[in-house]
This record gives structure tokens, sequence and C-alpha cells, in this order.
């Protein structure tokens, strides 16, 4: 019984976790959302990789649209 009410409140704060979307400079980027920005991050290495995408790469992100894209690469690109 212990082990099991263990195993739930691991699998219950592992969800929290998988949830929480860490604070980062997409956050200002209109059009990124947490939905977006955990997408990004799971296809790129981090936010270096993130800045030095193309247009193209960052629309080849799951979830991402051309104007997403758009935004992402002007904001790090001024």
């Amino acid at each position: 019984m212990q082990d099991e009410a263990h195993r739930l409140a691991i699998e219950y704060h592992r969800s929290l976790r998988q949830k929480k979307v860490a604070k980062s400079v997409l956050d200002e980027i209109e059009g990124i959302g947490p939905g977006r920005k955990r997408a990004l991050f799971k296809h790129f290495k981090g936010i270096e990789d993130i800045k030095k995408a193309s247009i193209e790469e960052l629309g080849a992100v799951k979830g991402m649209n051309r104007k997403a894209a758009e935004n992402i690469y002007n904001f790090f690109n001024k």
C-alpha cells in the first residue's frame, strides 16, 4: 500500500513538472505560448540554437506557423 501511494505521488509531481515551463526570453515574443515554447525546446537543443535558426527551420517545429516563426526570427535578428 505504501509503495502504491509513493508511486502515485511521484507520478503526480512528474506531471506537474511537465506542465510547468520555465520562464525564458521566448515569453516576450508575440504568438509564443507554453505549447509552442515547449515544442521549440524539444526540437532545438537550447535558446542559442533557436536564436540561430532560420524562419524555415523555426517553421518546421511542430505546431509552429509562418507568422510565429517570423516573430521569433525577427525578435532575435533586429
